[in-house]
């Protein structure tokens, strides 16, 4: 299959659709949740930042789709507007059925030119997912809230890993057709979002978060008590692997991220082996030339 070709937008765009499951957030099994996983739900300090950026998206990308004149493409990115949007909903029907505090979310306002919003938005999600992954798998790990809980956001997760599967062949598709040289724009628009990821990364495992609101604010050891960039890592790569390998091959996937933090872990496997090497030079020296 060539890339770019009527083909390869059947490909992405059927897989997409074909895909796309049918529920209603107010109609999920919620679970009864006992004090100390209410109050531990409760305390975590995204919520707002979760509901107001799928507000967005949901508004920003059915917007752009009325833009589009490819009747499949149009279709594809239609149902994309509608599931951000229901993504808005079931977190909106979480924070009310848990009676998490939520002042008044404004109004949604459009940016002015919607395909680079498209762009961009479908570039940070595919940043944000991969870090998401790993994180959902940890806290699934670790028990930190009831089964049920898990169950009913692991589609969610995978219907971010459809949306970055989509987003990756439709940029390329689109590049190509336009000829506007697809490979230098990715890698530069992909390393961009890439520093704010890993900036993110940094103040989580750190203290330079005084405001309070980060992932150090609802602990670490919420879930698991040796949770190090190490471990982090290897949890984000193989997650994204199992979600990934759902896909046809044919397919584009996301791969800087999972490429960049493969060989981060790498590196840090070395260190610890580097100062092990390192002691036992220094005692073997030691009795040498003693």
């Amino acid at each position: 299959m060539k890339l770019g070709s009527v083909e390869h937008k059947e490909l992405f765009c059927r897989n997409f659709l074909d895909s796309h499951l049918e529920y209603e957030p107010e109609n999920l099994p919620w679970p009864n949740l006992n004090e100390a996983d209410l109050a531990r739900l409760q305390a975590i300090p995204f919520w707002e930042k979760a509901l107001d950026i799928e507000r967005e998206a949901g508004a920003m990308v059915s917007s752009y789709a009325a833009t589009v004149t490819d009747p499949l493409l149009h279709e594809a990115i239609a149902l994309q507007g509608r599931e951000e949007s229901r993504h808005a909903r079931l977190i909106k029907t979480l924070i009310d059925r848990y009676s998490i505090n939520m002042p008044e979310r404004p109004p949604v306002v459009l940016p002015p030119k919607i395909e680079p919003a498209f762009t961009t938005f479908g570039f940070e999600e595919c940043l944000d997912s991969f870090f998401a992954f790993g994180l959902f798998g940890i806290a699934r790990d670790a028990k930190v809230f009831p089964e049920a809980l898990f169950t009913i956001f692991d589609p969610i997760l995978d219907e971010e890993a459809r949306h970055i599967v989509f987003f990756v062949n439709w940029f390329t598709y689109i590049q190509i057709n336009r000829r506007q040289g697809f490979l230098p724009l990715r890698i530069v628009r992909t390393l961009g979002y890439y520093g704010k990821a890993l900036s993110n990364l940094i103040t989580a495992f750190g203290d330079s978060d005084p405001s309070g609101t980060g992932f150090t604010a609802t602990g670490a050891s919420t879930f698991t008590d040796d949770l190090t960039l190490e471990k982090f890592l290897s949890v984000c790569i193989q997650e994204n692997y199992s979600r990934m390998s759902k896909y046809d091959e044919r397919l584009l996937k996301p791969e800087l991220m999972p490429k960049l933090a493969t060989i981060a872990y790498r590196t840090l496997q070395l260190i610890p082996k580097k100062r092990q090497q390192s002691s036992i030079k220094e005692k073997t020296d030691k009795i040498v030339f003693d």
